[in-house]
C-alpha cells in the first residue's frame, strides 16, 4: 500500500508537469522529474506517526502507530545515488531521524548512519540487548527528539535513571507503567530539563520540587499529568505555577487520584493571586475532586476554550462557582443541546454547541453508584452553572438499568428531579 501511495504521488507530479494525458498510463521516466519535484513528493509521502489526522485521544498519547514508521526513507535511499544524496542533502525539510526501539542494533546503527536526530520508543517487555542500546541512545543528549515509553515499571525505573540533564532538542516526552501499579512511584531526575518540550505525558510519575521541567518548557503545546499514587500527587498552586510558565498551552490534561475535597482546602492557606491567561488553550480536562478544580480555574482565563471535560469522583456535594466564573469568560461559548445518562455507576453528562453538532463542548461526569446519589450530584453541579443553560432547546435523559438492590434502595424524590431541570426551562424538545 505505502508503495502505491508513492507511485500515485508520482503520476500526479507527472501530471502537473505535462498536462493531462487522457487515459494513457504515464510513460515518462520519474528520473525527468527535478529535485523540487521529487522532495516535493517525498515530502507527501510522510506518513502520519503523530496523531495529526486522528482525535484528541491519539494526538494526546503521540498517535497509535509506532514510530518506527519513521523509517519511511530509508527503502528510498537505496533507489539510486541521486536519490539517496536528495534525501540525506534534506533531512530538516523531511523530518528525517533514527528510530530506536525493539529489535533495533542501535550501535552499529548509529555507527553507520547519518547524524539525523533520534526516536526513541519501547513498549512492554524488552531484552537486556534492547535495554543497552536504548540507554546509549538517550546519553546522546543532543539529538534525541522523541521519547515514548510504556514498559513494566522496574524496566522504566533503569531507563528514567538515564535521562537526565538538557536535551535541547527534544519535543515529546510520553511515558507511563505498562500495567497500573499503585505500589512504586516513579520520578523525574530533577535535573532533567528540556527547553523545546512542546508534548509531555507523564502517567504515574512524581515531579520533585525542585524539577526544572516544566519551568524551562515554556513552548509546551500538550501537558497530561496523571497520578496514581498520594506521593505523586501536587497541590493547585504548584499547578497554576506550572502553567504561568506555558503560554502556548493547547490541551490540558489534569487527572489526580482522589483526595477528600477537606484536605484540598487545608492546602488552600495560599492561593495563588496572579491573574492567569492560557490564550491558546482549547481542550482542558480534569478529574478529580470540585474544591481542587475550583482552586484551578478560579484565577484562570482560557477563552477560546472549545472542549472542557469534568470527571467527580465518588462526592456528596459540590460547590463550583469560580468554575461558572470560568465558563463564563470562554468566549462564543453556547449551548443548545444536552444529554443526560444515567447509568449503573456514573451519571455522564454531554453538552453540545446545537444538535448539529457532533463534538460536545462540555462534558461532565460523577462517578457514583446509586441512582438518588447520581441525580443529588447533577442537580448541585448544574444547578451552581445553571445561567450557563438558557439558550439549551433539545434535552435527552436515559436511565440505563441499575442492579435490583440499587433501585430498591432508591426512592428518588421529585423535588431533585425539578432541581436538575430548572437550569434547563427554555428547553422546547425534551426526550
Amino acid at each position: 500500500m505505502a508503495e502505491v501511495r508513492f507511485f500515485r504521488l508520482f503520476a500526479f507530479q507527472l501530471g502537473s508537469k505535462h498536462g493531462p494525458r487522457g487515459n494513457s498510463p504515464p510513460t515518462a521516466s520519474i528520473h525527468i522529474l527535478d529535485n523540487y519535484s521529487l522532495l516535493n513528493i517525498f515530502y507527501l509521502y510522510r506518513p502520519f506517526t503523530l496523531g495529526e489526522d486522528g482525535d484528541d485521544e491519539s494526538r494526546l498519547s503521540g498517535g497509535t502507530s509506532r514510530w518506527v514508521l519513521e523509517h519511511w526513507w530509508l527503502k528510498f535511499t537505496h533507489v539510486c545515488q541521486r536519490w539517496r544524496s536528495l534525501i540525506h542533502g534534506s533531512p530538516t525539510y523531511l523530518g528525517l531521524c533514527l528510530v530506536c526501539t525493539h529489535g533495533t542494533p542501535v550501535m552499529d546503527m548509529l555507527a553507520h548512519s547519518p547524524p539525523f536526530p533520534l526516536v526513541v520508543e519501547l513498549f512492554g517487555d524488552i531484552t537486556a540487548d534492547e535495554e543497552a542500546g536504548v540507554i546509549f541512545a538517550l546519553e546522546q543528549r543532543s539529538r534525541v527528539r522523541r521519547i515514548r515509553f510504556q514498559l513494566p515499571i522496574p524496566k522504566l525505573q533503569m531507563l528514567i535513571a538515564a535521562i537526565t540533564e538538557e536535551y535541547p532538542i527534544l519535543e515529546y516526552l510520553i511515558m507511563g507503567p505498562s500495567i497500573e501499579d499503585h505500589s512504586s512511584v516513579l520520578i523525574i531526575p530533577e535535573a532533567l530539563q528540556a527547553p523545546h518540550l512542546h508534548h509531555l505525558s507523564l502517567i504515574g510519575f512524581a515531579l520533585p520540587i525542585g524539577s526544572r521541567l516544566l519551568t524551562t518548557a515554556t513552548g509546551l503545546v500538550t501537558l497530561n499529568l496523571r497520578t496514581n499514587h498520594p506521593f505523586t500527587y501536587f497541590q493547585p498552586n504548584t499547578l497554576l505555577q506550572w502553567l504561568s510558565f506555558m503560554p502556548q498551552l493547547e490541551t490540558l490534561v489534569i487527572s489526580l487520584i482522589p483526595v477528600r475535597n477537606l484536605d484540598v482546602k487545608r492546602q488552600l492557606t495560599r492561593v495563588l493571586t496572579t491573574h492567569l491567561t492560557l490564550p491558546n488553550l482549547r481542550w482542558f480536562v480534569f478529574q478529580g475532586v470540585s474544591t481542587y478544580l475550583e482552586a484551578v480555574v478560579h484565577q484562570t482565563t482560557a477563552p477560546h476554550l472549545e472542549k472542557l471535560q469534568i470527571s467527580f469522583f465518588n462526592q456528596l456535594t459540590f460547590s463550583v462557582p469560580h468554575l461558572l466564573q470560568f465558563m463564563g469568560r470562554i468566549e462564543n461559548l453556547r449551548f443548545g443541546c444536552a444529554r443526560f445518562n444515567f447509568s449503573r455507576d456514573e451519571v455522564h453528562v454531554e453538552v453540545y454547541p446545537d444538535k448539529k453538532v457532533e463534538k460536545y463542548a462540555l462534558q461532565v461526569r460523577v462517578f457514583c453508584w446509586h441512582l438518588d446519589w447520581q441525580l443529588f450530584s447533577a442537580a448541585q453541579i448544574f444547578n451552581s452553572l445553571s445561567g450557563m443553560f438558557s439558550e439549551v432547546e433539545r434535552l435527552s435523559i436515559d436511565h440505563g438499568k441499575h442492579s435490583r438492590s440499587t433501585e430498591e434502595d432508591n426512592e428518588v424524590d421529585c423535588s431533585e428531579w425539578r432541581k436538575l431541570l430548572i437550569p434547563f426551562s427554555n428547553v422546547k424538545t425534551p426526550r
